[in-house]
């Protein structure tokens, strides 16, 4: 059941060195507040999980959290590279990045798979791609029933995921509003899970055929108001596009993102 606790807490209580980690989120809801206190915590050896890889994991990845990246894309979404990402993979600083990459679709499955409890998922992609030369967990079976050849991949199950929604009623279950991405099966696939929320409210409102995440599915919920700035959070607030069009200049030089990760994670977390 979810217990409501501060930031520091939550993540201090449920995400260790050498953990596996998915912080997930499509377009907005992007849980960057999580990210920084991650940073701030000084984790290590993370291997992150995301189907969409973004300026946090490119963040985390260049304050030296990660050792491993799964992934089905990774970019600053309508900008370009992500340039720590980069330099870890290609230069290994600040440390070797290992990646594994993925299709979309064969993510998603995998995250349902776990989701369900199940050790692997099934799809008809990857029949003549090139990704299973790279990736030596894509595997080929024959259907049983068809002997159709299909593509096989290990599920997701995560030691921690960590979203960020709308609100949370007091008995700590939470709507997700808008563009609902891969959340809610990255929460039941997970061992463990963090929630932020903008608000705290009595009744969630939920509409018909909602996305809400049940309190006995989540580990704790923590309030952070703007958690997901700078994407955004529908009905909250709006995207910061200009500061995805900053950070790829400030990303491209190691000196430049270590002032801004000072000036803007350790400074702003020590002030709070």
């Amino acid at each position: 059941m979810a217990e409501f606790l501060s930031l520091q807490e939550a993540v201090s209580r449920h995400i260790k060195n050498g953990d596996t980690v998915c912080m997930e989120g499509f377009t907005h809801l992007i849980p960057f507040a999580a990210g920084h206190e991650v940073i701030r915590q000084e984790i290590r050896d993370l291997t992150l999980v995301r189907m969409t890889p973004d300026l946090i994991y490119d963040q985390m990845i260049g304050a030296g959290c990660a050792k491993k990246l799964i992934f089905s894309w990774g970019g600053n979404p309508g900008v370009g590279s992500l340039h720590r990402l980069r330099d870890a993979v290609e230069k290994g600083w600040p440390s070797k990045l290992e990646i594994l990459e993925h299709s979309h679709a064969a993510m998603a499955c995998a995250y349902e798979a776990g989701a369900a409890g199940l050790p692997l998922a099934v799809l008809r992609g990857y029949v003549g791609s090139d990704l299973p030369k790279v990736n030596d967990q894509i595997k080929f079976i024959e259907c049983p029933f068809t002997g159709e050849r299909l593509a096989a991949v290990p599920s997701i199950r995560p030691d921690v995921a960590v979203v960020h929604a709308q609100r949370a009623d007091r008995k700590g279950n939470v709507l997700i509003e808008g563009i609902v991405g891969i959340q809610k099966e990255a929460v039941l696939a997970a061992k463990r899970s963090i929630v932020t929320v903008e608000e705290v409210v009595d009744d969630l409102n939920a509409g018909v055929n909602a996305c809400v995440l049940p309190s006995w599915a989540i580990s704790a919920v923590v309030v952070a108001p703007r958690g997901a700035s700078p994407s955004y959070a529908l009905g909250y607030y709006d995207r910061n596009n200009a500061f995805y069009k900053e950070w790829d200049g400030i990303a491209r030089d190691r000196e430049a993102f270590q002032s801004w990760l000072k000036d803007n994670v350790f400074n702003k977390g020590a002030a709070q």
